[in-house]
């Protein structure tokens, strides 16, 4: 279960997961309550179901059903008991969903990532509108994308934090303090992929900056946690963690960052919201393009996600 939800940071130590757990629990216990329960459903799922050991014991069915349910903590009401079994029925389903996208994404020799959780998540918070009983709290009306407005300019007080918030919106935290957690219990994991989160933090921070995007959203986090995820996705995730891959991962890191609002733009009309699609979307298309530069790859791709 805490592998599982290390894996959300692509790491398998237990460890990380329990440090994760202490991050979530220190910004919300109700956060925590349903990470762990999300992570211990799936986990359970896919051994009742008969998933390979292997994969359960590594944490690799637990970390959707972990997003899964945290996502409806987050975005719904987290103290309704009809978000709590929105959440569990979600849990167990992310089991259900990893296993036909893991199968629709072999063709490709591409790891399923978070793809299981964005279609969830996504489905259950479009959704939620049209039930009363779990209907998302204030106004969650759609929107059309308007152009970028504010000052642009990062004060050093508000350059920290949004290095740190780059690492806790990952699991849609905002605290600062729940980013270093985060970094800590990556660095407990391994030390390369705790430099590999930092190196994606400011990869993204940078290119939000030079861009001009407006200095509020880049301190809270939600433009560079997609470059964060990239980054320990390509440099020790899903590629090994070499030179040549860390370059290639912060390329990656820029190209979230950017695609990020461009998610954003497209998801606002129906009131989606943008979870770790850009993510995905560049992981996806990084990886599968690794394959044609053997310099990145070697023989294989090291500790691919099957």
């Amino acid at each position: 279960m805490l592998r599982g939800l290390a894996q959300v940071l692509f790491q398998d130590r237990a460890r990380a997961g329990a440090v994760l757990g202490l991050a979530l629990l220190a910004a919300d216990w109700r956060y925590g309550a349903y990470a762990v329960g999300g992570a211990a459903l799936g986990t359970a799922t896919a051994w009742l179901l008969g998933v390979a050991r292997d994969r359960v014991r590594a944490g690799l069915e637990g970390f959707n059903s972990c997003l899964t349910a945290l996502c409806c903590a987050v975005f719904l009401d987290a103290g309704r008991p009809a978000t709590a079994l929105l959440a569990a029925a979600g849990s167990v389903l992310a089991t259900i969903v990893t296993a036909a996208v893991t199968r629709l994404l072999r063709v490709w020799n591409l790891p399923p990532l978070t793809v299981p959780f964005c279609l969830l998540a996504g489905a259950l918070t479009l959704a939620a509108p049209a039930f009363r009983r779990i209907r998302p709290p204030g106004d969650g009306s759609a929107v059309l994308p308007r152009p970028a407005t504010g000052p642009t300019a990062l004060p050093p007080h508000d350059l920290w934090r949004a290095f740190f918030r780059n690492v806790s919106q990952v699991v849609f935290l905002d605290q600062w303090y729940a980013g270093a957690l985060l970094l800590a219990g990556l660095f407990l994991a391994s030390r390369t992929a705790g430099l590999a989160a930092c190196s994606g933090s400011a990869a993204g921070l940078l290119t939000a900056w030079a861009l001009g995007a407006p200095a509020a959203r880049i301190t809270d986090g939600t433009t560079g946690y997609n470059a964060v995820l990239v980054t320990l996705a390509l440099h020790g995730g899903c590629l090994a963690a070499t030179r040549a891959t860390l370059a290639y991962a912060l390329l990656g890191a820029a190209t979230a960052t950017t695609l990020t609002p461009a998610v954003a733009a497209v998801l606002a009309p129906s009131g989606g919201h943008v979870l770790t699609w850009p993510f995905v979307l560049t992981a996806g298309v990084f990886l599968a393009a690794a394959r044609a530069f053997p310099r990145l790859t070697g023989e294989r791709v090291a500790n691919a996600r099957p």
